[in-house]
């Protein structure tokens, strides 16, 4: 077993020990989709996202990211919950509730793997003199990319990143160093000829195959999209409050899916399936304190509002209409301007559909 070799068990090894799930490596070289990349945002496919542009440069040449990289470590960290087996996606859900995506449930992922990637640094700098820096989906970097050149998962047609062992559920994280590792093997696209996720997106985000225009994603909608939600989209949005798992779920690789051994991932009443009038009530302190730990909090309480009155407009019933008219006197104009567009979808749909 050579020096190399040897490094590389050593880091794996002590990755496993933090509690990553994952570890591959692979070359600090330009990603191969760097061409995609650009030509999606010359194509406005990234909406108000502005950050993709301001570092675009930098995504497409981790050298530019930290000067004299040789090397990438990928890292991935499970959150599968225990209701994995039994969403359906389509299915049937109860009443007045809002569904969050699984990632959101639980305490922020940021703080969770930022603790394991602080450790990791310390431990590489240490170990082997070398320089490193690390991201959680916080960087100028194509994450989704390195990983799977680190043979961490493939790419699927939904464009997200699917693991053979775990499915579609984890966290991915990268430390870039000046540390020249032996690279791992990319793992092959074993989509075939599957497309339940292309079938299962609501809105049509997923163009085709492996192309995603996330203008039209509930994920972007409901989280990147500061202000109004576009009202062709609000009644593809159904329940959704934060966040959209469909394409996630209809993966059939995700029969290998477990749930976590992190119990911060757990989430709690007010993350998994929460009522959407208790959520409408909410004063902006009573926001803050519930959602101080979690990536809810990203929204802010307008945006969490504004998408709790889209998902009342699609579920509610007659019995929700007090409550979203007196959202009509909120100080924020978004939530007032939903809550109207929600308070006429129930009035308009015949009473024995609700």
């Amino acid at each position: 077993m050579n020096s190399q070799t040897t490094a590389v068990q050593r880091i794996k090894d002590f990755a496993h020990g933090l509690g990553f799930d994952f570890c591959g490596v692979t070359t600090a070289e330009a990603p191969e989709r760097a061409d995609y990349f650009r030509n999606w945002l010359g194509d406005g496919k990234h909406g108000s996202m502005q950050w993709l542009e301001k570092n675009a440069a930098k995504r497409v040449n981790p050298l530019e990211v930290l000067p004299g990289a040789k090397s990438i470590i990928v890292v991935g960290l499970n959150y599968g919950d225990d209701d994995l087996a039994a969403q359906i996606v389509g299915g049937q859900k109860p009443p007045v509730t809002g569904q969050i995506a699984r990632y959101a449930r639980g305490v922020d992922y940021h703080d969770i793997m930022w603790g394991k990637l602080r450790g990791f640094e310390e431990f590489i700098s240490g170990q082997f003199a070398a320089e490193t820096l690390s991201y959680v989906d916080t960087g100028p970097v194509l994450e989704r990319d390195l990983a799977a050149r680190a043979g961490i998962g493939w790419q699927g047609k939904s464009t997200m990143l699917i693991s053979p062992t775990l499915g579609t559920y984890f966290f991915i994280g990268e430390l870039l160093t000046t540390l020249e590792l032996e690279p791992d093997a990319p793992q092959k696209d074993r989509c075939g000829t599957c497309s339940r996720c292309i079938s299962a997106c609501p809105t049509g985000a997923i163009t085709a195959p492996y192309q995603m225009d996330a203008r039209l994603c509930i994920s972007y909608q409901t989280i990147e999209n500061k202000g109004v939600i576009p009202e062709g989209l609000r009644s593809l949005m159904g329940d959704r409050i934060y966040g959209c798992d469909d394409c996630l779920a209809a993966c059939p690789w995700n029969r290998f899916a477990r749930a976590s051994q992190e119990a911060q991932f757990a989430g709690n009443e007010w993350t998994r399936r929460p009522s959407l009038r208790k959520l409408l009530a909410l004063g902006e302190e009573d926001f803050r304190t519930l959602y101080r730990a979690s990536p809810v909090k990203r929204i802010k309480r307008r945006g969490l509002l504004r998408n709790v009155c889209v998902a009342l407009g699609n579920t509610g019933t007659q019995d929700d209409l007090p409550a979203l008219k007196k959202a009509l006197e909120d100080p924020e104009p978004l939530v007032k301007e939903h809550a109207l567009w929600a308070i006429h979808q129930i009035q308009q749909r015949p009473l024995l559909t609700q």
